[in-house]
């Protein structure tokens, strides 16, 4: 199973009577260069999230330590008007409510699409 489909059967929990799932983002709390000072400060210090897009919001789902398929419950619900990218570089930073994500490119054609799909504002 992909990776995006295990993060998405994680997310279906979360999701309000009638929302639709539009796409998942996966994100880090931590700057990838920590690791130059060890892997275990890395781990003691970084959480992994799932960005859950929907058509009504954005929700951030807290996933651990040490892997981001399987959500553990809701750090932040922001509005769906905010964009995500573009995606620059190799890791894109996204202020997410008092979060500061870390979203490796892999993510970047889910953040445009997110974006693209956005309902323009009125």
């Amino acid at each position: 199973m992909a990776i995006r489909d295990k993060m998405t059967a994680s997310v279906s929990p979360y999701l309000q009577p009638g929302e639709t799932l539009q796409c998942v983002i996966g994100a880090q709390t931590k700057s990838q260069y920590l690791i130059l000072l060890g892997y275990l400060p890395f781990v003691l210090m970084n959480r992994y999230r799932i960005i859950a897009v929907t058509q009504w919001r954005m929700l951030v789902l807290d996933t651990g330590a040490f892997g981001m398929t399987k959500a553990k419950g809701v750090v932040a619900e922001l509005p769906r008007a905010i964009r995500l990218g573009p995606g620059k570089g190799v890791w894109h930073v996204i202020p997410a409510g008092n979060e500061v994500l870390h979203v490796h490119r892999r993510f970047f054609k889910d953040m445009d699409w997110a974006d693209s799909a956005a309902a323009p504002a009125a």
